[in-house]
């Protein structure tokens, strides 16, 4: 071969290697990167071209894929948008998913390992591939109530089934459309975008999973089980419960609500103590109990700081850091540098309910097949065991006694004996406000947590009439 022929055929091969060597970047290396790019056409339409699997609440489709005519041929609608926004999420064009739409994402689309099955024969018998539906636990007329009740107001209600751990609301306000997000309409979608980044709270972001406030007075009741759970004390123990008190190595002086006495004689029964909600006995008592029962007691509620899935994430909670007995005593009373998520205040109420058993939170009731065959159905698991059964009937008592002659009085249902106790949390705004409890307190089928941000008025006033009517479009339910 002549040096010229030569030359050709060595350029020839060094242009066929730099093409093989391009090919493998793109669809090796590259490939990811390029197939999330949300300019990549191509894969945004095979994406809308499969049917998404429906989200499923009740027996009926919150969130589900219709066909049109439109480039992309599936568009996916919810129904009843707003009431169960913070569940669904949204699955957009533009801003790709959030919510169940997002933690189920492999189900919806069909990509899940479990329905290998179903691609494989949809590929050999050219039926169209669809995704699989997720059925959730919630139940409608909780999720309703809790809705309606924070209607106008920032905050949340998530509500438990005690004894297994399932969500029965997941409530969230200010609310949202998620069909405005979800639309073929790139432009639409950059409207109303705009339009809910320029509120003052994010409809988007989840007040109940998301975000953590000061606990207030609810974190009374983790304080009392640690006190019930040494085996010193019963709700009858007799405690120190003065008008004022002077938090030890400072000149702070921690006061009552409305600086009001607890007692005449500046002592009494721990019950009556959670009772009216007495902040001078239980900074006291935490203090006295020490800091590492209390955190004990904490982390064993799920107050620990770590994230959970339910799937859904939801932020951590936690009692933060105590630096001596001043700190301690603020603290105990739900004060300084306790964050609480409205799911782990609901958590505390569902393992008093469920006699001391913490079960693990759930919102995915199963995962189906398009046939609609089960492919998975969540099984309930303890998370952890806070305290006793004799400890969670003490503290069942004291709470009941919180809404029978108490705080919570506003949560009182005609026939129904309601457990519960209020918070009402200092911050740089007007008061947040807290209600917890379940019922019927004798065998109880819910637990809810409800919370208003910067409500400005007290935990009974505002938060335990929603709990109210949470419990009793359950209660209604079950007939």
């Amino acid at each position: 071969m002549n040096a010229p022929l030569r030359k050709v055929a060595i350029s020839v091969l060094v242009l066929f290697t730099l093409l093989i060597v391009n090919v493998n970047v793109i669809q090796v290396i590259r490939a990811e990167s390029l197939r999330e790019n949300p300019r990549n056409t191509r894969v945004l339409t095979d994406e809308y071209g499969r049917e998404r699997g429906a989200i499923v609440v009740g027996g009926n489709e919150i969130a589900s894929s219709v066909e049109t005519t439109d480039t992309l041929r599936y568009l996916r609608t919810y129904a009843n948008g707003p009431l169960y926004a913070p569940v669904t999420g949204f699955y957009s064009v533009l801003f790709g998913n959030r919510g169940i739409e997002r933690a189920e994402d492999d189900v919806l689309s069909g990509t899940d390992d479990r329905l290998f099955g179903r691609r494989l024969a949809d590929l050999f018998t050219g039926r169209d591939p669809s995704g699989g539906n997720v059925e959730l636990t919630l139940d409608p007329a909780v999720q309703e109530a809790a809705m309606a009740g924070l209607e106008g107001r920032v905050g949340a209600v998530p509500a438990l089934d005690p004894s297994t751990g399932a969500v029965l609301g997941l409530a969230s306000t200010p609310t949202y459309d998620p069909n405005l997000l979800s639309s073929h309409d790139p432009a639409a979608i950059r409207a109303y975008d705009e339009q809910l980044d320029a509120l003052e709270t994010d409809p988007r972001v989840n007040q109940a999973i998301s975000e953590r406030y000061a606990a207030g007075s609810i974190f009374k009741v983790v304080v009392a089980a640690a006190a019930l759970a040494t085996g010193d004390y019963t709700p009858d123990t007799v405690i120190p419960a003065p008008q004022d008190y002077v938090l030890p190595g400072t000149d702070t002086d921690l006061q009552n609500f409305g600086n009001e006495p607890c007692s005449p004689t500046g002592e009494q029964p721990l019950i009556e103590a959670l009772t009216i909600s007495c902040n001078t006995a239980f900074a006291q008592l935490g203090i006295e109990l020490g800091e590492d029962a209390l955190r004990e007691m904490a982390e064993a509620f799920g107050i620990d700081g770590e994230e959970r899935q339910i799937p859904l994430d939801v932020a951590g909670s936690t009692i933060g850091e105590i630096d001596g007995d001043a700190a301690l005593g603020q603290t105990s009373i739900g004060q300084l540098d306790v964050a609480l998520t409205p799911m782990q205040a609901a958590m505390i109420a569902a393992a008093v309910a469920n006699d001391g058993v913490l079960m693990n939170p759930y919102l995915v009731e199963s995962v189906q097949a398009p046939d609609l065959s089960v492919l998975d159905q969540t099984e309930p698991e303890p998370l952890s065991e806070p305290f006793s059964e004799e400890v969670a009937d003490q503290l069942t008592a004291m709470m009941t006694n919180v809404v029978d002659e108490g705080t919570g009085r506003r949560a009182q249902i005609s026939g129904v004996e309601v457990a519960g106790k209020t918070g009402t949390a200092e911050n740089a705004g007007p008061d947040h406000n807290w209600f917890i409890g379940f019922a019927p307190a004798e065998d109880p089928s819910i637990a809810v947590a409800v919370f208003i941000r910067n409500g400005g008025g007290t935990g009974g006033d505002i938060s335990a009439p929603i709990a109210r009517s949470v419990i009793e479009a359950h209660l209604q339910g079950r007939g």
